[in-house]
């Protein structure tokens, strides 16, 4: 299925893209648990959309008390007053993370899936741009994935400037829709940074990206097939 214009379709509204999104990065999870990951590996999505934030069923029953219960009633402990406040700007996030169990859970790779919060001001570009920057710094695999066409900001091409690296290593300035992967490294002869970089066009397939992960082989990822199964489950 060629890629659509979403903001040119029954999505588009925003909070309807969103709502793609996510389920986009669910059936990335769900694909990539079926047999794609290491055997010690799994993946799960993470969405935070604005102020609101969703956590995982398995952290919600055990803060909730639905877990094993001591029947030891703890009070609860209320830390002082904040001395400042400072303001901030938190990322969008729609993104799917490959965890390793090994000696505890370990992020070892992400797919940030580009929201248009993550685009409509500097503010947001920054927050998000130093997030995956903090991944790549961490030895974290990544791969940035942005398939919309309402907003004219390359988050890569950002993240290239934040790292100080020249453009060359960057996207065309006219570059709107791209996946990008990157694969931080550490050897003899210096830290880098492998780079795989595709243009993304309105009416062609989606690419498999490959995903790097820490510690071990990079897996593909099945844009296209992942990206046709969630327009078939949300009736485009």
């Amino acid at each position: 299925m060629p890629l659509r214009d979403h903001f040119h379709s029954p999505l588009k509204e925003i909070r309807h893209w969103e709502a793609f999104h996510a389920l986009w990065s669910s059936e990335i999870v769900r694909t990539l648990n079926r047999g794609v990951l290491p055997p010690d590996c799994f993946a799960e999505a993470q969405v935070h959309v604005g102020s609101q934030v969703e956590i995982d069923v398995a952290t919600f029953q055990q803060e909730s008390g639905n877990g094993k219960d001591s029947g030891i009633a703890v009070a609860t402990w209320a830390p002082p007053k904040p001395a400042k406040v400072i303001p901030a700007v938190f990322p969008d996030v729609i993104e799917v993370q490959v965890i390793r169990d090994f000696g505890g859970p370990q992020l070892v790779g992400a797919i940030e899936l580009v929201t248009p919060g993550n685009k409509d001001r500097p503010e947001t570009r920054q927050a998000f741009v130093a997030k995956c920057v903090a991944y790549l710094q961490q030895g974290i695999g990544l791969l940035i994935v942005d398939i919309g066409t309402d907003r004219q900001a390359n988050l890569h091409n950002e993240l290239i400037r934040l790292l100080q690296q020249p453009d060359e290593f960057g996207l065309p300035a006219k570059t709107l829709l791209y996946a990008v992967s990157y694969g931080p490294r550490r050897v003899k002869s210096g830290d880098r940074i492998e780079l795989w970089l595709e243009n993304l066009i309105l009416g062609k397939l989606l690419p498999t990206m490959p995903l790097p992960l820490r510690g071990l082989n990079a897996i593909p990822i099945d844009l296209e097939g992942t990206y046709q199964r969630s327009c078939d489950d949300s009736r485009l």
